[in-house]
This record gives structure tokens, sequence and C-alpha cells, in this order.
């Protein structure tokens, strides 16, 4: 099996984490800017990691119904599929992965001001570590 990578598109940033290669642990990444050159910084990364899988994160509500945030996740979700043909392309629940993420940056000491600039990858670091785990 080969490496994962999860993506939590968001309106400023793309939360970016990496498996490694046994597939057992879930690694976070600098976030991308979403208002800038996002594609080209990914596909940067899988020429320097290199990478079979991408699970995209998908918003949904807590009853599991579709939101305002659905529909640009799904856009998102076309872009990678267009430009990543070799990847299998998973689009994974991400239901409450920000809130875990944040639970654990604060329990690390972070303030809810210092957590910006890591919270998407932490968010997508959750995403990955717990499809890791339901799919070993």
């Amino acid at each position: 099996m080969g490496r994962t990578v999860a993506l939590d598109p968001g309106e400023k940033r793309i939360g970016v984490s990496i498996s490694d290669t046994s597939g057992m642990m879930a690694f976070p990444r600098p976030s991308l800017d979403a208002g800038r050159d996002w594609l080209s910084d990914l596909v940067r990364m899988s020429e320097e990691e290199v990478f079979d899988r991408i699970l995209v994160g998908r918003p949904l509500g807590l009853a599991g119904n579709e939101t305002a945030s659905t529909a640009s996740a799904r856009e998102f979700l076309e872009v990678i599929v267009e430009h990543f043909p070799h990847c299998e392309v998973l689009w994974v629940d991400e239901r409450l992965t920000t809130v875990s993420a944040s639970r654990q940056l604060s329990a690390a000491g972070k303030t809810q001001k210092s957590q910006r600039g890591l919270i998407d990858s932490a968010a997508a670091t959750v995403l990955l570590q717990s499809w890791l785990d339901a799919n070993r």
C-alpha cells in the first residue's frame, strides 16, 4: 500500500496530512493557501512525497445533511480527481474533525489564536488517522 494524503478544503486554507509508508500514522503538513495556486503546491508535494490515495474531507451537518460548504468541497474534489488520475480519490465524512483537532491543540497548550495556522492541517490529520485506523 502506498501513502495516503488527506485534504481538508476550506475557504482560506486547505489542511494537509500524509501517512507514513506503512499506513499506520498520519502526519500534518503545512496547509495550502486556498487563495493562491494551491494546486501547483499540491502537485509539487506529490512529486516530493509520493502518494497514491487522496482523501478529501466532505463537510456535512451533524445530522449527515449537506451544507453550503458541501458544494464547494464537491468542486474541490472534482479538481483533485481531474489532476491526480493516478490516485484513488475518496470523499470522506469530516464531521467533528476540526472540533477534535482544536481540543487536541488546546490540550497541547495552544491558544485559539495560535491555532489559526495549525487547525486545518490538524483537522486533516484527525481525518486521515481515523481513516487509517478504520481501514487496517
